[in-house]
């Protein structure tokens, strides 16, 4: 019997207005800044119009992303709330794929803007067997204290009393045609920019590290120390890290050249210690595991995976030829491909936006 289990970064889906750009110039978006704006009842008038006008053509990508995807088991990141989903799903989803994802799980965690990880299941797979949610956990209330990752060095930048996780780590118990599954959704800590000297991705890394080792440590805590690899699991989620990236040289005139890079330390490397979890992408050629286009201006442009479907060691032998799939059709023109790699966008994405998010979904297919 197979499935197929998908994650998603859909980028922002909220049912909210931001106004706080009005005030936080770092927080308004370039299009208003074209403009005299005198007041903030006025500010709020434009900005309302621009969302709107710009949401709908993203949630149009968004759905064809997820309809191209083909999941029976979803995992989406920065869901603002169950009815941003049901309207999402009612409004988008329902007329790419039907009446497809009739269980949702959402609940609330610890991010300042809002934003939760949650659970789409079809009732069925493909081929019939039926899908059960037999429990659902959140770990959002997880301390440093409580799995002993404080640390005294203040460039942490955390208490021991601190919640490890940004979100959450929502763990489900399935059942597909009966046999079990324990599925673990995440959304770590973002790299921001940087400070103390050190990029956003250095100066946020203790952070995601003690996530993994958090993640890790439930795991471990659920089936046992050492007695995970013949467990029936997968780590799901935008993890906003990587362990190997293309770097990207050169320009349109003379051409780009992608070159890939090894990093020497990343918070996943608590995943891939003593073959803990598999990640699977790496079955895909080098310069094809990307998920993301990261940009800030030609000195600094890279593609990397930052969106993971990450198997136990059983899981992963039991589908030692079953490769992942990307979906980047919703991507911006503004993403560079490495040769060979390019695709037909969806109708109207943008230059820069609309798009269907700034990541990837990625959707594996599993015999379990």
């Amino acid at each position: 019997m197979s499935l197929r289990l998908a994650t998603f970064n859909i980028e922002n889906l909220l049912t909210r207005f931001d106004y706080t750009g009005f005030r936080n110039q770092v927080r308004q978006d370039r299009v208003l800044r074209l403009f005299d704006i005198r007041n903030e009842a006025e500010y709020q008038r434009l900005e309302e119009a621009r969302t709107i006008a710009l949401t709908d053509d993203a949630r149009q990508h968004s759905a064809l992303a997820i309809a191209d995807a083909d999941a029976d088991i979803l995992c989406l990141q920065e869901m603002d709330n169950m009815a941003a989903l049901q309207a999402f799903e009612y409004g988008y989803l329902f007329r790419m794929v039907g009446n497809g994802y009739r269980q949702k799980y959402l609940i609330e965690g610890n991010d300042s803007r809002g934003i939760d990880v949650c659970v789409l299941m079809r009732e069925e797979t493909r081929d019939g067997q039926r899908i059960e949610c037999v429990d659902i956990r959140s770990h959002a209330g997880v301390t440093y204290r409580d799995f002993d990752l404080h640390t005294a060095d203040p460039a942490a930048g955390f208490n021991p009393d601190d919640r490890v996780f940004k979100r959450d780590c929502l763990e489900l118990d399935l059942r597909i045609g009966g046999r079990p599954l324990t599925l673990y959704v995440v959304h770590f800590k973002s790299m921001g920019p940087g400070r103390d000297g050190m990029d956003g991705r250095q100066s946020t890394m203790p952070v995601r590290i003690a996530e993994a080792r958090a993640v890790r440590r439930i795991i471990e805590n659920r089936f046992g120390v050492g007695k995970t690899a013949d467990k029936a699991f997968a780590i799901c989620g935008d993890m906003n890290d990587y362990q190997e990236k293309l770097a990207i040289e050169g320009d349109r005139r003379s051409g780009y050249r992608f070159i890939p890079q090894k990093e020497p330390l990343s918070a996943l490397d608590t995943f891939t210690a003593d073959g803990f979890a598999v990640n699977p992408m790496l079955r895909r050629p080098v310069d094809d595991r990307w998920t993301l286009y990261h940009s800030r201006g030609p000195e600094e442009r890279h593609l990397c995976q930052l969106d993971y479907i990450w198997l136990s060691p059983s899981l992963a032998e039991r589908n030692a030829h079953r490769v992942p799939e990307i979906i980047r059709a919703g991507q911006p023109f503004r993403t560079l491909f490495p040769p060979g790699q390019e695709v037909e966008r969806y109708p109207r994405v943008g230059w820069d936006r609309p798009k269907a998010s700034d990541h990837c979904p990625v959707v594996m297919t599993l015999d379990v």
